[in-house]
This record gives C-alpha cells, structure tokens and sequence, in this order.
C-alpha cells in the first residue's frame, strides 16, 4: 500500500507515519505540506492512498477533485479535527473515499486506509455519529452530481428552499405562495437537481448550510413528490 502524508502540521505527520510504520504493509513514498507540493507528490510517484488533513493551513477540500480529474484511481482518506455533517458530504462529494478524526483509536485510522486501499469506504464510530445525528444516509449523496461551479438559484427557489426546511409540506408551501402544487413539485425537483442533492434532508442541509434558516429550525418535511 503506496500512501502519502497530506498535512501542513509536522508533528501529526510524524505521528501517522510512526503508526502507518509500526503496522507494516505500508509504504509512505511522500509527505506533503501543502497543495503544491501534494500535486507534485501524485506526479511523480505511482501512490495508492492519500491520508489528508484538507483543513489544515496550505490545503482545501478543492485539491481532492483536482487530483482525481488527472488520476481517477487514487483514493483519499480524510483524517481532520471535528467537522460538521455537511462539511463531511462536501467532503465525500470531493472524492474522499473514507473519514477518520484525528482522535480516533489508532486500529480504526489503520483500518481507513486498509479498507480504502481495498476500494471500500471506511468511518470511524465518532464521524458515523455524527452523520447519524444529522439524518444523513451516505448511500444517498449523490456523488456523480459534484461540480465546481457555483450553485445557481432563483429567488423564488431560495423561497421554496426555506419553507421546505421550516417544515412546511408541498401542499402548505403552495398555499402560503398561491402556487399549484404540482408547481412545486417541480421546484422541488429543480432544486434538488441544481444541489445534487435525491431528498429533503440534503436541501434542509444546503438552507441551513447558506444561513437561509438558523440551525434551529432542522426540521425534516415529508417527501411528496
């Protein structure tokens, strides 16, 4: 198993490369401090995995889909401090494969990039609880839909946005706007479109995500489309 380091933070490197080292079947051919220097590390060398802290100084989760648009086979495994559920869906929606925080039991990060090397996906117990605390089923990311490019909404969509994560059915929202239901239906399914989002957990997500309604208010309606 090729891997490299990707963090700008010396000591952590050291640390998982003593444990990738200790465990033995690993071969860490680089350690990068920066994007830069991650790039020319995937260049330059034929790697399997990428251990990646994309949070830290000199990265960002942009550098993950850069690098796999040039090589489709590589695998990354997140291993950053305490993040929110959808900082962890941006992230997998990136191109990471797998996610470990940085304080999890040393056989769960060596079972990260274990299972990765493997092409499986691989979280440790503290991300999976908070993916299950936020109602998120990995299996419905819609990975295939992820884009740079911005995401472009009307007002009217930001409108629909915010009612559905207030709560609000299809058949309440069209009444508050004197819209048809079926119009709505159909906004609904331009919004989830133009998010990559297949239900109205990943809208309530987004809305909550882009401040169109507090925290507070994560309240899931009922599909009804």
């Amino acid at each position: 198993m090729r891997v490299i380091l990707a963090d700008s933070n010396e000591l952590v490197r050291v640390g998982m490369r003593t444990i990738l080292n200790s465990h033995g079947g690993f071969k860490i051919v680089g350690e990068a401090r920066d994007n830069k220097e991650l790039q020319e590390l995937v260049k330059s060398f034929d790697v399997s995995v990428v251990l990646i802290d994309y949070t830290s100084a000199g990265f960002d989760i942009d550098i993950i889909h850069k690098l796999l648009q040039s090589k489709k086979d590589l695998r990354f495994v997140a291993i950053t401090p305490e993040q929110s559920a959808q900082t962890l869906v941006d992230a997998l929606r990136s191109g990471v494969q797998s996610y470990v925080k940085k304080d999890c039991d040393l056989a769960e990060i060596i079972n990260a990039v274990e299972e990765t090397w493997r092409g499986h996906k691989f979280f440790c117990g503290q991300i999976l609880e908070t993916i299950q605390r936020a109602s998120i089923d990995v299996n419905d990311i819609d990975f295939e839909s992820f884009s740079c490019e911005p995401v472009m909404l009307s007002e009217r969509e930001n409108e629909i946005i915010t009612l559905i994560a207030e709560g609000l059915t299809n058949v309440q929202i069209a009444e508050q706007l004197f819209l048809s239901t079926h119009t709505i239906n159909t906004h609904r399914k331009n919004i989830m479109s133009k998010l990559g989002v297949k239900n109205t957990a990943g809208i309530v997500m987004y809305a909550v995500k882009t401040n169109l309604v507090s925290p507070n208010k994560f309240l899931f309606a009922s599909d009804t489309i």
